[in-house]
């Protein structure tokens, strides 16, 4: 598929069928997380993906989730973490000239902003593939939970999860977003010179 197709094609996907995700295409999809940009090249995300019985013990971890039945019935939930402490210990090596940890040194976290990147590259591979995905929040008092439940560190921080399966949902559902609003027009987010 052509990279714009992708692009005009990417959108939350909230219903799955019950087809499985072909093991080939989970495995492009993560390949393709680990593409993004990475400050100094520290490489703080990490991803648990789940699948089958798995993801019910995702969905039976977490109070916040509040997603549909239907998205709870997708074959594959991945979950991306950032990792604070790469980017610290990264950016305190002699070559990049800071002598501290300090995230002060950090106008934004980069951790999560370059997390969310995977994740978009997540959703885009998952089009690239014929299927569906959608993003959707965890709360932060599900963090420890979720921690827990699946060994992960506790130096990562969920930014959130991905539902990656086959649409059941071609048209856009009444309810969501994208059918009571309108995509604003290009020219009142983009700004050439000057605002």
């Amino acid at each position: 598929m052509e990279f714009q197709e992708v692009v005009r094609r990417r959108r939350m996907v909230r219903k799955f069928t019950g087809e499985p995700v072909s093991e080939d295409s989970v495995r492009r999809i993560m390949r393709n997380a680990l593409r993004g940009p990475s400050a100094g090249f520290s490489q703080g995300q990490a991803f648990l993906v789940l699948q089958g019985d798995d993801v019910r013990r995702f969905a039976d971890t977490l109070e916040s989730w509040t997603v549909s039945e239907d998205t709870k019935a997708a074959p594959v939930i991945v979950v991306p973490f950032s990792v604070k402490d790469a980017y610290l210990d990264r950016y305190a090596e002699p070559d990049k000239g800071w002598t501290d940890r300090s995230e002060d040194h950090w106008p934004v976290p980069f951790w999560h902003i370059d997390t969310g990147m995977a994740v978009l590259l997540i959703l885009q591979t998952a089009v690239d593939e014929g299927l569906g995905a959608v993003y959707f929040g965890i709360g932060r008092e599900d963090f420890d939970r979720l921690r827990t439940e699946f060994g992960v560190p506790a130096t990562h921080e969920p930014i959130g999860a991905i539902a990656i399966g086959h649409d059941a949902d071609a048209p856009i559902s009444a309810g969501a977003s994208p059918a009571t609003r309108r995509r604003k027009p290009w020219n009142e987010s983009v700004h050439f010179g000057q605002w």
